[in-house]
């Protein structure tokens, strides 16, 4: 399997780069700057200037992209829509990593954990523009996309259990009462992901057991 994990050089990235290469994948690390993940094929080039045929061959793409600077936030819907622009109409698979905020906590899934009392006015820009995005994806039917947040605590340097919880589009608590989960053991979600066909055209959610 052929996987190319584009914004490699970020925390996930090189996390999910790791990941796959551990289980004997063949991964190209894409990334703007300096190679700093640990694969050892890059492509060095902007994810605003990818063509199709720079992802051509690809079984999987992985948007591991970041921004949460105020001028940059658009930059997760225009990133996104790029990505599907170059993998449209063909089977390449695009999982891309989500955030939390998007995420419902009620049945009918008219409130989203953004909109609780409890989130804090900090990550809300980073929230909206990341919901922005899975909206705008969610209009998409010709690219075979997975989009997977993460629980509500992420954190960089948790550790790695290899043991998570995959759910769907509502916040999902562990037997803790908790909605955790490190980069680590998302990574593991993500490459599990890849590895598989489940979930296409769909948005699901991963926590810590």
């Amino acid at each position: 399997m052929k996987i190319a994990v584009v914004c490699a050089n970020g925390k996930a990235g090189q996390l999910i780069v790791k990941e796959a290469l551990g289980r004997g994948l063949d991964v190209t690390a894409f990334v703007k700057g300096d190679n700093r993940s640990a694969a050892e094929k890059a492509v060095i080039k902007d994810l605003f200037d990818l063509t199709s045929e720079d992802l051509s061959g690809y079984d999987v793409v992985i948007d591991a992209f970041g921004a949460w600077a105020p001028e940059v936030l658009p930059q997760h819907s225009t990133s996104l829509k790029h990505l599907c622009d170059i993998l449209s109409g063909t089977d390449t698979r695009l999982l891309v990593v989500g955030g939390a905020g998007s995420l419902y906590v009620n049945p009918e899934h008219t409130l989203q954990v953004m909109d609780g009392p409890d989130f804090p006015d900090i990550f809300k820009p980073l929230a909206a523009a990341q919901g922005n995005a899975l909206a705008e994806l969610r209009e998409r039917n010709d690219v075979k996309w997975t989009f997977l947040s993460p629980a509500g605590d992420f954190q960089a340097e948790g550790e790695r259990t290899g043991r998570y919880i995959l759910a769907g589009e509502e916040l999902t608590l562990n037997s803790k009462g908790e909605s955790i989960i490190s980069y680590a053991d998302y990574a593991i979600a993500m490459v599990d992901e890849a590895t598989k066909d489940d979930h296409i055209q769909q948005r699901i959610s991963v926590v810590r057991e």
